[in-house]
């Protein structure tokens, strides 16, 4: 798609495809366009070029009363929320039931007061958007949107407004609706920690184009300076105050990284892919986490050979998570156990037992004691006797008990 204000162009040959049943993310520097891709999703704003294809439909296309029925498939939360001011947020929340459904008010009411518990608002469902903050209406804007369980689910900035610890229930709230509903979510977000632990795919908008869009996996290992700059939030690379930074300003930072002055960025390893969120253990196993996983399989060959370490290293740990802890959530357990189809050439092979072979093949691998393990391919055999054993780059073998 291309969408333009005017003179304007605001993104241009952005293509994509959202994968049914997924957690997506989409990234990018403010003023990208990341809010006007969403309203274009939903047909609020019509691009200049191309489709946007939902469920065999394009929506650029068709007729307005088959638009109406199509929206009927999302719940959307607005950057600002976009209650109404004059309803009390038990209103705006019970609207979309309203305005869709049949139901009747002793239905409604018990659906909008289990929502309102579920986003933490339970005794200010009578109160006007006016009369609360602007968290709390991000979080009556959540409701409104999950009360009619819709199968795609638009989040723009939901970390917006939110102290960490109501960003960090959001999230896991997010996770278990899709592990219940199994819906499609696009989340936009500024916010790094929920980029790199709640999607199964990212994407990212700069300069007026898509980056990338994929795997989780194969964002956060990306080289792209763009991304890494991003990522670590710091002010030296690509992207400046204005989105173009001009050849002066890049020239001066350049000088002063290489000086070794901080750019003020977080020191974290983004070569490690850390966890992804989980559904709570109450939860139905999440069927995007499987498909995730053999997606990433299928193309991991494909990769730059520091974002296969990585996967290798995340699937390891991810199925040690599954065993060891009584507690897991049934999404790890199911796909610690799930017979995944393994390409040819794949480098991975299953094993059953406690007694496991890996490779030494310059990198270093976790090699797990379970009942079902991936490990890459052997070239060399070492026999598992600790809990966990790692395999250095020159293929020395240490243990940690």
């Amino acid at each position: 798609m291309t969408k333009s204000f005017g003179s304007q162009n605001i993104w241009r040959d952005v293509s994509l495809t959202l994968p049914a049943g997924e957690v997506n993310a989409l990234l990018g520097p403010s003023g990208t366009g990341k809010s006007v891709f969403l309203k274009t999703l939903i047909g609020l704003l019509h691009p200049e070029q191309g489709s946007v294809i939902i469920d065999g439909t394009d929506i650029t296309q068709c007729s307005a009363k088959e638009l109406y029925e199509i929206r009927k498939l999302f719940g959307v939360l607005f950057q600002d929320g976009a209650l109404f001011g004059s309803m009390s947020l038990y209103d705006n929340i019970a609207f979309p039931l309203r305005e869709h459904t049949k139901k009747k008010e002793d239905e409604i009411r018990r659906i909008v007061m289990d929502k309102v518990e579920l986003v933490g608002l339970a005794g200010a469902e009578d109160k006007l958007p006016g009369e609360i903050s602007g968290g709390m209406r991000k979080r009556a804007g959540l409701a409104r949107a999950l009360v009619l369980d819709p199968e795609i689910i638009l989040c723009d900035e939901p970390d917006s407004g939110l102290d960490p610890v109501r960003t960090a229930y959001i999230s896991q709230l997010l996770i278990d609706i899709n592990a219940e509903i199994d819906a499609t979510i696009l989340i936009v977000t500024h916010n790094i920690n929920i980029a790199r632990t709640i999607p199964d795919n990212i994407g990212m908008l700069f300069r007026k184009e898509l980056v990338m869009f994929g795997p989780r996996e194969v964002l956060l290992t990306s080289e792209q300076p763009v991304v890494k700059q991003f990522l670590a939030g710091d002010r030296f690379g690509p992207i400046g105050m204005s989105e173009e930074k001009d050849e002066a300003v890049a020239a001066a930072e350049a000088a002063m990284q290489a000086a070794g002055i901080s750019g003020g960025g977080t020191k974290d390893d983004f070569s490690e892919i850390i966890p992804q969120v989980q559904p709570n253990p109450d939860m139905p196993v999440r069927q995007a986490s499987i498909r995730h996983r053999q997606n990433v399989l299928n193309i991991i060959n494909d990769l730059p050979p520091n974002a296969q370490a990585a996967i290798r290293a995340s699937i390891a740990e991810e199925d040690r998570r599954a065993m060891e802890s009584p507690e897991t959530s049934a999404t790890l357990v199911a796909m610690a156990n799930h017979q995944f189809d393994y390409p040819a050439g794949h480098g991975f092979q299953a094993y059953d037992g406690a007694t496991e072979q890996i490779s030494t093949a310059g990198m270093a691998t976790a090699v797990i004691d379970a009942p079902t393990q991936v490990v890459e391919t052997p070239t060399e055999e070492i026999v598992v006797t600790e809990e966990i054993t790692a395999v250095t780059d020159e293929g020395q073998a240490s243990s940690r008990e």
